[in-house]
């Protein structure tokens, strides 16, 4: 059952959770109940209720009588979530290019400028770069074909949190610096809905949602193994 929080500690929860999405706090990490209501002048019951929340979203597992511990990612899972993407958002898109009315082109058009201002940022300033209205953008862009489509239920699905694939997305971000790479795949999305060529997207979307395997597949073995599940491993 759903942990209900106070909105002081459902804040608690959204700093927590911010902080292992963004790495501030690592795959591995171990997260103290003492340390944790220190920090947050909580007791024991309300840092328990957050460590629950945490832990039904896939972020933290807690080990009967030794602690809680930041998951580590599953590089099998975000394989097969990728697979899934691929399939349908190809499916969906082919769908919205044959039917898609001028207004639904110019919502497209607008998300890819708002994607282009942040990527600007990135470029410019990079630390004022915002990691996570970046990703929303992202996923604005997709979103669109989906409502137009009446696929609204399965990107709601699609889109939910899954804390291996978030974090792989963000690391991505972090250490492949795909944000030039992510730019140019929505450019070229917008022109495949411009010009209506069905035949580009199915090679468009496996370069584009399988990008982060790309430029992080040598890091994944190497400087941020201790970040992933090994092979036949449970998580921790």
């Amino acid at each position: 059952m759903t942990q209900t929080l106070s909105p002081d500690h459902d804040q608690i929860y959204q700093t927590l959770a911010n902080e292992i999405l963004r790495f501030q706090i690592k795959p591995g990490d171990a997260l103290s109940e003492n340390q944790l209501g220190q920090r947050f002048s909580l007791s024991r019951t309300p840092v328990r209720s957050v460590l629950q929340r945490l832990q039904e979203n896939g972020l933290v597992q807690i080990i009967p009588h030794k602690g809680s511990i930041v998951t580590r990612l599953d590089y099998d899972v975000v394989n097969q979530l990728i697979y899934e993407r691929v399939a349908v958002e190809t499916m969906v898109l082919r769908d919205f290019i044959r039917s898609c009315s001028p207004a639904d082109v110019e919502k497209t058009q607008y998300a890819l400028s708002q994607l282009k201002q942040i990527s600007e940022v990135f470029f410019t300033d990079p630390s004022n770069f915002k990691v996570e209205r970046f990703l929303n953008i992202d996923l604005r862009m997709h979103e669109i074909w989906f409502h137009a489509t009446g696929k609204s239920y399965l990107w709601r699905k699609l889109s939910s949190v899954e804390s291996s694939y978030t974090r792989f997305c963000t690391l991505d971000i972090i250490e492949g610096n795909n944000v030039r790479d992510v730019l140019a795949d929505h450019e070229e999305m917008l022109r495949l809905i411009d010009e209506r060529d069905v035949d580009g997207i199915e090679p468009l979307m496996t370069r584009h949602l399988y990008g982060g395997v790309r430029r992080l597949r040598g890091l994944i073995y190497t400087k941020y193994s201790d970040y992933f599940v090994p092979l036949g491993g449970n998580g921790l």
